[in-house]
């Protein structure tokens, strides 16, 4: 079989195909071609979620007719002024999207830069269909229509409108938090989606994620070694059951990086269930020579110099932050309503009426009907208590003192306490609560006294493939501080002397593989701490105060006064909130005082 040269049309099809995976994808690089001419406004408009129309129109720097022919040729473009592409600074550098665009569908491009006329080109599947003048205010406008139309291939493998339109909201969301300087608007199908000015990147971030993450979010700010780490970060009890509103940024750039997202993972380890993730933009600034972005066509893939630098900034500094707010609760709360409590009225009815003897009652509480005989006036809402509280009470009249968590007024179900704060009223859920104190107990001792090792009567030889054993040998020291003793035995074996004694008796071979993976995708031993800690989170559950015990007034004051100053108090080791608390404004609406 001979060797031929492709036609150009197939060249261009085949880059397409790395560079414009959806609908989203093209509008991505036209977005980001707008940014990259200085555009100060960026005005985008769909139709079907991109699969009909994508139109994106800036007020940049335009493009005179002739380069705008040679944007429309592979590998041409304005972004590399020399040879350093160890140093990009801007969001496109490859000079393949628009002819990649060009090839699998109808694209106008219309350009008129400041003080001359505009003009346009249209290409309707890579062949050229026309130019000529065109009248628009400064900058570009791109319009994309029928995309895939003549790959059909391709088109039937696209989802739904719906979901092309939210992969390119997405796409459009992450581009606005980078540039937060810019004005961005979005249309779909004649609906007005965004309207976002020119902010600072906090007030940005807060207009395009869940407006409660001001009250349930936390602010980072860290530095160490010329590398820089802003953002805001949800409380882990404030989280979702998908990684859909995790936004991270390298250099103002958005990217999708394994490294990033397995640091922010960590930094959450403990903290949250595995089925849950939470909320976080974050924005990572570092040397441009510390990051390679020439990685994929695509451009949301890096390659950082020193990833282990990289991981433990982010994963310190998150874990710093969370430990401050630590005792902060982020309960979904809703607004107080009465219709939403069960009120004297709706008791009554859901009950049926029950005759009281009130022979006993003294006369002067009787009313005059009770004193006339009328049962029939009888209701349930007159009934006394009918069981004593689980715990005494504290007097209702002693003074509150200045606790975050106030003081333990009862128990209620033998399961939650409940405390009287100056602001309002706490519940604390007494079994999850005990549950994250054992377990910070339990990493506080084994932090201060090294962890217990189970010495091996005979050392156990494991066979590994030999990168696996360089990536393990690399990380001895780090292995024996928890506990695994190794060393290398020959270039595809480890020597296993001793394991971590809360493990009991592990499949050693498997632990060793699953830590030479986790460090080839971390960069760290991650697995064997995540182990320990899963150990520890499970005695910490068994041991802790169960729901359905009674407690004293004492006992839940003291859990109370430890739970204030225990890190990450506020959660429990399943990322559910371990209290919850309903202001004095909020009892207010509840009786209908506001």
């Amino acid at each position: 079989m001979s060797i031929r040269r492709l036609p150009s049309e197939l060249i261009d099809r085949i880059a397409a195909g790395e560079v414009v995976e959806r609908p989203a994808s093209a509008l991505k690089e036209l977005v980001e071609n707008a940014l990259d001419a200085g555009a100060c406004s960026v005005s985008v408009r769909l139709s079907a979620g991109g699969l009909e129309l994508i139109e994106v129109v800036d007020d940049g720097c335009g493009m005179s007719p002739g380069d705008m022919r040679l944007a429309l040729e592979r590998h041409a473009t304005s972004k590399l002024p020399d040879e350093s592409i160890d140093r990009i600074a801007s969001f496109g550098f490859r000079g393949e999207a628009l002819p990649s665009i060009a090839s699998v569908s109808r694209l106008t491009l219309e350009s008129r830069p400041r003080g001359q006329d505009g003009w346009r080109i249209a290409v309707d599947h890579g062949a050229p269909a026309g130019d000529g003048p065109a009248a628009l205010p400064p900058g570009s406008r791109v319009r994309v229509e029928d995309l895939f139309g003549k790959v059909p291939a391709r088109r039937k493998f696209l989802r739904s409108p719906r979901s092309e339109y939210g992969a390119a909201l997405d796409a459009v969301r992450r581009l606005a938090m980078a540039r937060a300087d810019v004005a961005f608007s979005l249309e779909h199908d004649g609906r007005r989606i965004l309207s976002l000015q020119p902010a600072e990147p906090p007030q940005r971030v807060a207009e395009l994620l869940t407006h409660e993450l001001e009250q349930h979010g936390v602010g980072i700010d860290c530095n160490r070694n010329g590398l820089a780490l802003t953002g805001v970060v949800s409380l882990p009890t404030f989280n979702r059951g998908a990684a859909d509103q995790q936004f991270l940024f390298v250099n103002n750039r958005p990217v999708k990086d394994r490294v990033l997202v397995g640091a922010l993972r960590a930094a959450y380890r403990d903290l949250l269930a595995r089925d849950r993730h939470p909320i976080a933009a974050l924005f990572l600034d570092l040397p441009l020579d510390e990051v390679d972005v020439n990685v994929h066509p695509a451009k949301t893939e890096v390659r950082f110099r020193d990833p282990a630098a990289v991981r433990g900034l982010i994963v310190g500094g998150l874990r710093a932050a969370l430990d401050e707010a630590s005792q902060r609760s982020a309960a979904r709360t809703q607004a107080a309503a009465p219709v939403m409590w069960t009120s004297s009225e709706t008791y009554a009815l859901d009950r049926p009426p029950r005759a009281i003897d009130f022979s006993d009652l003294p006369q002067r509480w009787a009313p005059a009907a009770f004193a006339r005989g009328a049962p029939s006036l009888v209701r349930e809402e007159a009934a006394l208590f009918d069981h004593a509280p689980a715990a005494r009470a504290e007097p209702a009249h002693a003074e509150v003192p200045k606790f975050p968590l106030g003081v333990a007024r009862g128990q209620v179900a033998a399961t939650y306490i409940v405390a009287e704060a100056e602001d309002g009223l706490v519940i604390v859920d007494q079994h999850a609560a005990h549950e994250r104190l054992v377990l910070e107990r339990m990493r506080a001792a084994r932090e201060g006294q090294g962890i217990a090792r189970q010495t091996l009567l005979m050392p156990e030889v494991v066979d590994l493939d030999e990168p696996d054993c360089d990536r393990l040998e690399g990380a001895i020291a780090d292995l024996a501080e928890l506990g695994l003793d190794l060393e290398r035995f020959g270039p595809s074996s480890m020597l296993v002397r001793s394991t971590p004694a809360a493990l009991g008796k592990p499949d050693v071979k498997q632990l060793l593989a699953d830590l030479a993976a986790e460090i080839a995708e971390m960069g760290g031993p991650l697995a064997l701490r995540d182990r320990l800690d899963h150990v520890a989170a499970t005695i910490a559950c068994h041991g802790s105060v169960r729901a359905g015990r009674v407690l004293s007034v004492a006992e839940m004051n003291a859990l109370l006064r430890e739970m204030e100053v225990t890190p990450r108090s506020g959660q429990c080791n399943h990322g559910r909130p371990t209290w919850v608390k309903l202001g004095h404004g909020e009892i207010e609406k509840l009786f209908g005082r506001r």
